[in-house]
């Protein structure tokens, strides 16, 4: 039996990022680009991605712990897709998860909320998605300066 998920609540997080807006939204939205950032911590790994950027698009990221002791997929449906402004994921268990692309200071701001689960504590969502997103920061600018 499948029940729907209990939303505790929504975090948002986000982070400013040295290039531009095309530059932000490739590096968010490419496969090749997703592999590079899609992962918390230096021990996991993302080995491969798809993502269909339409609405009704498919979306999917596999998560690994690099010993290969776990990992699981992470996926979804595009419900919301503006280029270069915002995405919408309904991630499969139900939840959401709403990225904004703001360009501003020479740069753009990226921000994400999303719900949570009731697996783990909030805090622990909270900083799990804003290491992905420091390590999407990290990618994009290094990519946009030719070393990454």
């Amino acid at each position: 039996m499948t029940s729907e998920p209990i939303t505790i609540s929504t975090i948002t997080i986000s982070t400013w990022i040295d290039a531009p807006v095309d530059h932000v939204w490739q590096c968010w939205t490419q496969p090749d680009h997703i592999t590079q950032w899609n992962f918390a911590s230096p021990d996991w790994c993302c080995p491969s991605a798809d993502a269909d950027i339409r609405v009704g698009g498919p979306y999917r990221a596999r998560m690994e712990a690099r010993d290969g002791s776990f990992g699981f997929d992470f996926a979804g449906t595009f419900e919301e897709v503006e280029p270069q402004q915002a995405l919408t994921l309904v991630i499969a268990d139900g939840r959401k998860a709403r990225t904004t692309f703001t360009p501003m200071k020479g740069g753009t701001q990226v921000s994400t909320t999303f719900d949570t689960e009731t697996q783990n504590p909030v805090e622990l969502q909270r900083q799990g998605w804003q290491s992905i997103l420091d390590n999407f920061k990290r990618h994009s600018e290094a990519f946009k300066a030719g070393s990454a």
